[in-house]
């Protein structure tokens, strides 16, 4: 019998669509469309099926929380910015929560004092920092685990 593969939602908030003109020792210098291929490659070895989101209006990425479930099984949450002082965002998440993962490509636990507070704290299942790109391939194993695929 052959299951359906579980839906991961990616989010990405504000300046994601610019991510390549942002510093690339903290960002990686990539396009969104480039990691996004990459997360779309590991999520399908897991057997996971991703959806990907990015909005520069925090309006819109606190509409798509409400609804999260209704389309994912799981989420991976980069918010940008929005992690640290958005209420609002972490709020919307809660009205709709899935099993999620908290992404930052920098270490955001070494950097600015703001930048070490998050918004999710106490709504998501883990947060992976300061790993690059490949903190993405590390949020979607704990996402297998959690939902109960693949080898694990």
């Amino acid at each position: 019998m052959s299951r359906a593969a579980s839906r991961v939602a990616i989010l990405h908030g504000v300046n994601f669509d610019v991510l390549e003109r942002r510093d690339p020792e903290l960002y990686g210098g990539i396009t969104l469309n480039e990691l996004e291929y990459r997360v779309a490659h590991w999520a399908g070895e897991l057997g996971l099926e991703p959806s990907f989101y990015q909005t520069n209006s925090e309006a819109e990425f606190c509409g798509y929380l409400h609804r999260v479930g209704q389309s994912a099984d799981a989420a991976i949450i980069n918010a940008g910015a929005w992690t640290h002082y958005s209420r609002a965002i972490g709020d919307a998440f809660a009205v709709d929560p899935v099993p999620a993962v908290e992404v930052h490509l920098s270490d955001v636990d070494s950097r600015e004092d703001w930048r070490q507070v998050s918004v999710f704290e106490g709504l998501i299942d883990d947060r992976v920092v300061g790993r690059g790109i490949d903190g993405y391939q590390v949020a979607l194993g704990i996402i297998a685990d959690r939902l109960g695929i693949g080898d694990g």
